[in-house]
């Protein structure tokens, strides 16, 4: 398991995890509580980045996949880690005399706590072309009465002069599938048995997508 630094505090900047939904939890005071569940459990350490061969202090964790979750980890699988391993995903060390084993699964409990407030990133679900009164919240035009602007986008404001469309214009595009961020959440619950966190709110991106936690300083 990750150790934790002389100050108490985890070695590694935050945890990947995969989303598994949200739910409700009820408080001490009784009061219903959203959470949404990110499972961590079957993520091992791959490969260990130090300052002076790649750049940078890091561990590497990888993933496995569903099939091979009920064996124990094997060395020979980092030969061919894609064909065992789901995903690759790094996490900065912020101690560097930090010692980390290839195929040691991280502790939860050694870096989330009920009560940390945390950053949650994710890709948002992706939603395919969408005009502008989905994507952008235009209201569109009148129902009714020979009306023919419907939910089109309306006057482009070419200037008349360059002949062209002004840049930043809210026009259809791709929806989604994006990089996003919800910062100061709350971990209700660490479930160091099941090894799944519950998170105060919503998180970045659909069932089963990976999503980072990074608790906040």
């Amino acid at each position: 398991m990750l150790r934790l630094s002389k100050k108490g505090v985890s070695m590694i900047n935050g945890l990947w995890g995969r989303k598994l939904g949200m739910t409700q939890v009820f408080s001490d005071d009784h009061q219903v509580v959203p959470v949404t569940a990110i499972d961590m459990s079957h993520w091992f350490v791959t490969q260990i980045k130090t300052k002076e061969h790649d750049g940078y202090d890091a561990v590497q964790f990888g993933l496995l996949r569903n099939r091979y979750r009920n064996e124990t980890f094997s060395a020979d699988w980092l030969k061919e880690a894609k064909h065992y391993f789901l995903a690759f995903k790094e996490a900065r060390i912020t101690d560097a005399s930090a010692q980390f084993q290839i195929g040691q699964p991280f502790d939860i409990a050694a870096t989330l706590a009920k009560g940390d407030i945390i950053d949650a990133f994710g890709t948002t679900i992706g939603k395919g072309f969408q005009g502008v009164v989905k994507r952008h919240g235009h209201k569109g035009g009148r129902a009714s009465h020979g009306d023919k602007l419907g939910r089109g986008p309306g006057s482009l404001e070419g200037m008349r002069r360059s002949g062209r469309v002004r840049k930043g214009r809210k026009l259809p595009g791709h929806m989604g599938a994006h990089q996003y961020a919800i910062k100061n959440l709350e971990v209700v619950i660490v479930d160091t048995t099941a090894r799944v966190v519950f998170v105060k709110g919503s998180v970045p991106g659909k069932s089963e997508s990976l999503v980072f936690l990074r608790k906040c300083k």
